[in-house]
């Protein structure tokens, strides 16, 4: 690779000549700078961002670490954060823990694998970068990131439970209240919800959003419509009966993918979704809007969640006061009609 040094022997200039032509200063005549950039082009040259970035303390790149790149929510965040950095000149250094590979979701309520954390920050760190994003999986409280650390940090997806490194996540309260709000204004006051697990701290904000959105419509909240899943097809499959026995008219499923397991049970009991029994989901996976009908859900803000980290981030570097003081940015969702709610008749 050729260096400035060679550039400028071949051209019969100084470094210094050369450097203040390939950075636009003046002081040089044209035909000299002409001459200079039709060599660097015909010689190949590339300069060393790195060492000028490493002279300047300003390596311009911040250091992700992603907790399994396979888990569907990772990389629309990536996405997310890759574009805002784009558009403040910022590139990223991206590390995969692969923990959701290695140990499926064991890992969520553990501390055993922090240490494999700080050994990537270390890392990321020896390569001068000037920030640390680090995205869950899902959304839990994770202390993994050392208070101490040297560089701003942001959490996303998850909360780092200090104010100090910023959380950003899902307003999933708001979310499942605009859900149920829609049920009751199409006249539903049976209303059914099955959860996710029961140490989500995803489900305990849409049960909260579920149970505020009944109180506002003057709906009392019936703990026997209230089943227990496990966010897979199946637990929406096997808790249909119990609800439509009951004689709900409606079924809030806090995922899409158990929305799919009430579907399936609504044909076999000859039942049809927006007619007989309304129901909604949420997240936004792709399926269902191939469901029939179309599932009417709210969008899991996943790029939204990568951008505002990055965002958040670019504040700390820039040492801005954030506006909100506890650390926690709550995220919203979009709330998508389609055709799995029919309007209840007295």
């Amino acid at each position: 690779m050729t260096t400035i040094k060679e550039l400028a022997k071949a051209c019969g200039v100084s470094v210094a000549t050369v450097s203040n032509i390939l950075n636009n200063k003046g002081g040089a005549s044209e035909e000299t700078k002409q001459k200079v950039l039709k060599a660097a082009k015909e010689m190949n040259y590339t300069p060393n961002i790195v060492a000028k970035n490493l002279k300047m303390r300003n390596t311009r790149s911040i250091g992700v670490i992603a907790e399994d790149m396979t888990i569907f929510s990772i990389p629309d965040i990536i996405d997310g954060i890759t574009q805002q950095c784009e558009e403040a000149d910022y590139h990223i250094l991206l590390t995969n823990l692969r923990l959701f590979k290695k140990h499926e979701d064991t890992y969520y309520h553990k501390q055993d694998y922090y240490e494999d954390v700080h050994k990537e920050i270390r890392k990321l760190q020896s390569k001068q970068v000037e920030g640390i994003i680090y995205i869950s999986a899902h959304e839990r409280v994770i202390k993994c990131i050392p208070e101490d650390i040297r560089i701003p940090a942001v959490m996303a997806y998850g909360y780092s439970d200090t104010a100090k490194i910023p959380s950003i996540v899902v307003d999933d309260e708001e979310g499942a209240y605009q859900l149920v709000s829609h049920l009751a204004a199409m006249g539903h006051k049976q209303i059914g919800v099955i959860t996710g697990k029961k140490d989500s701290l995803h489900m305990q904000a849409r049960l909260e959003g579920f149970q505020r959105a009944l109180f506002d419509n003057s709906i009392l909240f019936n703990p026997k419509f209230c089943m227990t899943g496990d966010w897979n097809r199946e637990s929406g499959y096997s808790n249909t009966d119990a609800l439509i026995d009951q004689g709900v008219t409606a079924i809030f499923c806090m995922n899409d993918v158990m929305a799919g397991g009430v579907y399936d049970r609504l044909e076999e009991r000859g039942l049809k979704v927006g007619e007989d029994i309304s129901i909604v989901g949420f997240d936004n996976r792709e399926v269902s809007s191939y469901y029939k009908p179309p599932l009417t859900t709210t969008t899991l803000p996943l790029h939204d969640i990568g951008y505002k980290a990055s965002e958040v981030m670019m504040g700390l570097l820039a040492h801005e006061e954030l506006p909100e003081k506890e650390g926690i940015y709550k995220v919203p969702c979009e709330f998508l009609l389609r055709k799995s709610v029919g309007e209840v008749n007295e």
